[in-house]
């Protein structure tokens, strides 16, 4: 490892010795080089975790939230100090190019900006009782130990989503970062970890910890009983694994799983917004977004004109280094993740689908390890089995349709729900496809693609996208318990439903 590299990786608080000596190897997917050998943990050392997490709860959830929340406030700062470095990381490691790298880390400055407002307004609620002499409340109390398991293509900035708001609700967190680029979220955790010395002995041991493995360990936390919440950021594969098992305990989860998402394109449509939000939507961080746009579904009165410039604007994408200035597509994360899409692109094919642009790997002569995909787009007769299926690469079916209502039915007609858009000018198209008639996402956004989510909102999807929802509005209380309250401040003790007994 170079000396520069040293260096950022010490920036980000991660010493020589850890990324050295360990059996998980982690390479960059730029060009294959070797980052670091990491250490993971075993199941009595996630037991141990559990159990300090656990003796931390019990410390923390009585410390008062605004006073969590001046931790979360220096974590921001932390966090700001050091955010062109942790991005850098970022795109070693998950292959974003500079300026997704540099988002992905703002994004976890602004949670923690945004759960230090929250923690002074963690609200119940006052009720009307029907009885004379009685009030009734609702008080949201801290919920316990939270799990996060994330995925490789946001390393960072799932974790802070989750942690920032866990902890000012007054839960302990334990961090699984992927197996496929931990460093990212260790970096992001030392941020944290320096906060917490900042914070000084308000904090109890065991407050956060990170847990460095494959799936084993976060099957060990998943079926663990001392955790209360787990959220799971990956596949949909992998969160019918994870339900059932939290299910079964009786625990809480946040599963953020795939999505299949779509741009509709009608005939009052601006084509000019519409391509710049395609090309952004369909190819950054090489298509391995949950919220990247994989179906156009095209008025074919627009659709000749739009495929034109979209093909046109394709074949001059810069492909290669993510850290070089000018790049908008760096690589897939590995051959895993491109032979999954020449699979796709095979079936596409057989099922009638013609390829317009892209799908062939470029610079395999000059990156022999890494897997660089010329992005694709191909046009299909209809919506066949291939284009109802996720693929995690920077492939995009285009449709065409007639009506509306016909492009509205072709979009639910998925298994996934996450993120969903529509380009036009027509107030009454806007307002059906935004209506209980129109797209059935958590997400659904009119002249913007699919990604690049602010925190504000309450992030996620339904069907096999997982139905739950992290990040801003009110998704707070799942990281806490609600207790409904009745007061008798009368001297009667009148029953509830009239009912007279004795």
């Amino acid at each position: 490892m170079t000396d520069a590299l040293s260096h950022l990786f010490e920036r980000c608080g991660i010493t020589p010795g850890e990324r050295q000596g360990g059996t998980l190897h982690v390479r960059s997917p730029i060009d294959g080089a070797a980052l670091a050998r990491l250490h993971e943990s075993t199941a009595p050392e996630v037991d141990g975790m559990v159990a300090e997490a656990q003796a931390a709860f019990r410390a923390w959830r009585s410390v008062p939230a605004p006073v969590r929340g001046e931790l979360v406030r220096l974590w921001g700062e932390e966090l700001r100090a050091v955010k062109a470095h942790i991005g850098h990381v970022v795109s070693l490691e998950a292959g974003k190019i500079a300026q997704e790298g540099l988002g992905e880390v703002q994004e976890c400055v602004d949670i923690c900006d945004f759960a230090l407002g929250l923690s002074r307004q963690l609200y119940g609620r006052t009720i009307v009782s029907e009885r004379p002499g009685h009030r009734m409340m609702e008080q949201y109390h801290p919920l316990g130990p939270v799990a996060v398991i994330t995925a490789f293509n946001f390393p960072s900035a799932v974790f802070a989503w989750n942690a920032a708001l866990a902890l000012v609700c007054g839960d302990p967190v334990i961090f699984k970062p992927s197996e496929k680029a931990p460093l990212s979220g260790l970096a992001t955790f030392r941020a944290l970890e320096r906060a917490i010395a900042r914070f000084g002995d308000k904090a109890p041991q065991g407050l956060a910890q990170i847990a460095i493995g494959r799936a084993d360990v976060a099957q060990a936390l998943v079926e663990h009983p001392g955790i209360a919440l787990v959220s799971a950021t990956g596949s949909t594969r992998m969160g019918r694994s994870v339900g059932p098992k939290v299910a079964q305990r009786f625990g809480r989860r946040i599963l953020e799983l795939g999505g299949n998402n779509a741009m509709i394109v009608t005939p009052a449509a601006d084509l000019d917004m519409a391509l710049r939000a395609i090309l952004f939507g369909a190819v950054a961080t090489a298509g391995q977004r949950c919220t990247t746009l994989r179906r156009l579904i095209v008025h074919r009165s627009v659709k000749d004109e739009l495929l034109a410039r979209l093909v046109k604007t394709y074949a001059s994408l810069r492909i290669g280094d993510p850290l070089a200035e000018g790049t908008l597509v760096g690589p897939l994360i590995d051959e895993a993740a491109f032979e999954a899409m020449q699979s796709a692109m095979r079936s596409a094919g057989e099922q009638g689908g013609r390829l317009l642009v892209g799908g062939e790997r470029v610079l395999a002569d000059r990156h022999p390890q890494a897997w660089y995909v010329q992005p694709a787009i191909v046009e299909m007769p209809a919506q066949t089995e291939v284009v109802r299926q996720e693929t995690f690469a920077p492939l995009l079916y285009v449709l065409g349709y007639d009506t509306l209502e016909q492009a509205i039915e072709m979009h639910n007609d998925v298994p996934q729900g996450l993120s969903s858009c529509i380009f036009s000018s027509d107030v009454r198209e806007v307002e059906l496809f935004l209506s209980a008639a129109g797209s059935d996402c958590g997400i659904a956004n009119v002249n913007i693609g699919p990604n690049g989510a602010e925190i504000g909102g309450a992030f996620g999807g339904e069907k096999e996208t997982g139905g739950d929802r992290e990040s801003g509005s009110d998704a707070w209380k799942q990281y806490m318990r609600r207790s409904t309250n009745t007061i008798n401040y009368s001297r009667e003790l009148p029953l509830a439903q009239g009912i007279q007994f004795g």
